[in-house]
């Protein structure tokens, strides 16, 4: 049994923040989400694959702040090709700066479904501009989603302060279920302007699940017989399973894709892509604008991590650590039977407890991931966590072993 962390510092800066901002911070950085009084609340700093907390305690951090850092925290040569644009040149003027077509060019090289380009700022922004697009473009209204689209009020999973009208005409469906779409589209297909679907299954607090075979063929094909726009949603998939995306990674293209996260190693930057026909309803019926959007720092970001992944090979490191962490994890379950689910490896590993009647998978759950945080390993209990660059094979050997003590912690209680 490992000691408690110390946290002292956490909690003073927690009970601070209460009377300061709603909660202390936001939505799913908020302690309900770890183990509370387990969990560090506030990082000091975060340097290569590690994250120290503001009481000093260090731990490799699997959660990657939820996907951007693909390469490490800090990353020299990204910081100074951002710093190099904010000293030679600005980054926030009232016309854009040319390498927005540096790397709108960039990305329609990579991206299959890439005709066009528009850069944004979150998840959220392009998730909802795509689905603006395809209401424009095929004149219909409803949309059918799988995935985690974001907090705004067309997709949020929590309604408060929402009005129903504003969301009444999104129905949504299980992560593949072809039926169900084929069911949905024969019930709405006439009015439906788009389906968005997450190509990589990652629901909150359940097993990632990878597409079965025809399953992201099957909803392109539906899509197409009633006359829907596709949309990917590549914000946590995009950059990772490949700098095409996972539409590259299996071979299936969408009319429209959004992409974020990994795309700029944690800077700010998100974008909708797609075919040229569709993305143009932009230029005179369809209205997106933003005093930030072309801000140019994170497009310098984005180019610059785009470089360093097509030069070092990052994503095949990637995905060799996550494969060392994987390994390790999968020999301990092979040899001892638990109520225990290991998912997403490589690139999005996630342990997960089966649920039961009596409701023991919480506790254990609770138990586990207080052992693991306590030995080091930042993952979370309710999200996937990710693999990044500057993780090292000692790094990733280390923690899948204090996966697998945390696990033996469990397997003892049983």
């Amino acid at each position: 049994m490992s000691d408690k962390l110390k946290l002292e510092n956490s909690q003073k800066l927690y009970a601070e923040s209460q009377d300061l901002i709603p909660g202390g911070m936001m939505g799913i950085r908020r302690p309900y989400n770890f183990v509370p009084g387990e969990y560090p609340i506030f990082f000091e700093y975060g340097k290569g694959g590690k994250v120290v907390d503001v009481d000093g305690n260090e731990y490799i951090d699997m959660l990657c702040a939820y996907g951007p850092i693909i390469i490490g925290h800090r990353e020299k040569e990204i910081d100074k090709a951002v710093i190099n644009q904010m000293k030679e040149k600005g980054f926030c003027m009232s016309l854009v700066q040319p390498i927005q077509n540096e790397l709108a060019r960039k990305i329609i090289s990579m991206v299959p479904s890439a005709e066009k380009v528009v850069f944004v700022k979150t998840g959220s922004d392009a998730t909802t501009l795509a689905t603006r697009i395809a209401r424009g473009h095929t004149k219909k209204t409803k949309i059918l989603r799988c995935g985690y689209h974001g907090w705004h009020d067309w997709c949020v999973e929590v309604k408060g302060g929402i009005p129903k009208k504003l969301y009444e005409d999104v129905y949504e469906f299980e992560y593949n279920n072809l039926e169900q779409v084929e069911s949905l589209m024969k019930e709405h297909g006439n009015d439906t302007a788009a389906i968005i679907v997450t190509p990589v299954g990652h629901p909150l607090a359940h097993p990632v699940e990878m597409p079965k075979p025809n399953f992201l063929q099957g909803v392109k094909e539906l899509a197409q017989k009633y006359g829907a726009v596709l949309i990917f949603d590549e914000i946590r998939s995009g950059f990772r399973f490949s700098l095409g995306g996972a539409q590259k990674a299996f071979g299936v293209t969408p009319d429209l894709s959004v992409f974020g996260k990994a795309m700029a190693n944690g800077y700010e930057i998100s974008m909708v892509v797609g075919k040229k026909e569709i993305m143009d309803v932009l230029v005179k019926e369809v209205f997106v604008s933003s005093t930030y959007f072309p801000n140019s720092l994170s497009m310098v970001a984005a180019l610059k991590t785009i470089e360093i992944m097509e030069r070092d090979n990052i994503l095949d490191a990637v995905r060799k650590r996550g494969e060392i962490f994987a390994s390790v994890i999968e020999k301990y379950l092979k040899r001892n039977d638990l109520p225990v689910e290991f998912s997403g490896a490589p690139l999005m590993p996630y342990i997960t407890f089966n649920k039961d009647e009596n409701g023991l998978y919480k506790k254990l759950r609770n138990e586990f991931y207080t052992q693991l945080i306590r030995r080091k390993v930042f993952l979370q209990p309710y999200h996937h966590g990710y693999v990044c660059y500057r993780h090292s094979a000692k790094d990733m050997k280390y923690a899948a072993e204090m996966v697998c003590e945390s696990l033996e912690e469990i397997r003892k209680s049983i």
